[in-house]
């Protein structure tokens, strides 16, 4: 019985991408932080929502998906195509979590960010997953999913949209969706093109394709020193800090320029660019917490 119930358990933090969804978690907690300067119940609690919101979202992703999922090496495995879990459960598992997860960021953080969650689920599932099935450059329209959990978590705290802090910091979410993605799409390009997905890997050599992305993690290391100077960070210790941080992503992204790309060292990118935005939100949580 143990077995089986850690069987179910593991296939629902597959369907809810937990992995990904974590980073939700921690983008919506800074916002609330950037706005309130302290750690609190309704910090966790609102992050906790839009948690469980994003897992609810992956799971109907997931529903969505599935019969392009089934095409793919990398995805096959998945609990629907995999034949785990039903399909009509996983649209049960959808309404349940999207209910509970919106019902606790309405609790928390009022109508506003109610709203911004709903805009966050009809983007991603309405907006954004149909889009990719179409376009080759839907990820950057897709990539807004990126900067709606920080304005939740600052709404939350009480702010209004219209500031340049919160915004700096969403576009620094925003900007990241897209190399995280043509990162992926460099390592399984041929799988989505296998599963009848548009692809830039379609349009572009693997060469061009990469150094596009290299533009694009530059981007990403150029925003970050964004939040500086819309005062969101004061400290010189943090600037110092960001700014190391910004010249070690450009000095290791050279990796995907090199003539020979190989797949490992896309993954040892991938997980670098991944590092980095981590090691934004540290320094920005310690100034605003500690300093």
């Amino acid at each position: 019985m143990s077995k089986r119930i850690k069987n179910l358990i593991n296939i629902f933090l597959e369907l809810g991408k937990v992995r990904i969804t974590f980073f939700v978690a921690i983008s919506t907690s800074m916002g609330y932080v950037l706005y309130s300067n302290e750690l609190d119940w309704n910090m966790a609690l609102v992050g906790f929502g839009v948690f469980v919101l994003a897992v609810a979202s992956s799971a109907l992703n997931h529903y969505q998906e599935r019969d392009t999922d089934a095409l793919m090496d990398r995805t096959k495995g998945r609990p629907i195509p995999a034949g785990k879990i039903k399909p009509g459960n996983v649209l049960l598992f959808f309404l349940i979590a999207g209910s509970a997860g919106l019902f606790i960021v309405y609790s928390i953080g009022g109508l506003f960010a109610f709203f911004l969650g709903i805009l966050a689920l009809i983007w991603y599932n309405v907006i954004y997953t149909p889009m990719k099935k179409k376009y080759a450059m839907a990820v950057v329209p897709g990539s807004l999913i990126g900067a709606i959990p920080p304005m939740i978590g600052w709404v939350s705290a009480g702010g209004g949209l219209n500031n340049h802090e919160i915004q700096a910091f969403a576009l620094f979410f925003f900007i990241w969706q897209i190399p995280h993605f043509w990162l992926l799409l460099l390592i399984y390009g041929k799988d989505y093109e296998k599963a009848g997905f548009p692809t830039l890997t379609g349009v572009f050599s693997s060469k061009q394709l990469s150094r596009i992305t290299f533009v694009w993690i530059s981007a990403l290391a150029v925003s970050s020193l964004l939040i500086p100077l819309f005062s969101i960070s004061k400290s010189y210790y943090s600037l110092a800090a960001l700014i190391i941080a910004s010249i070690y992503l450009l000095f290791k992204s050279r990796e995907i320029l090199k003539p020979v790309l190989e797949k490992t060292r896309i993954r040892k990118m991938f997980l670098v660019v991944n590092l980095f935005v981590l090691i934004v939100v540290a320094v920005i949580s310690v100034e605003k917490l500690i300093l």
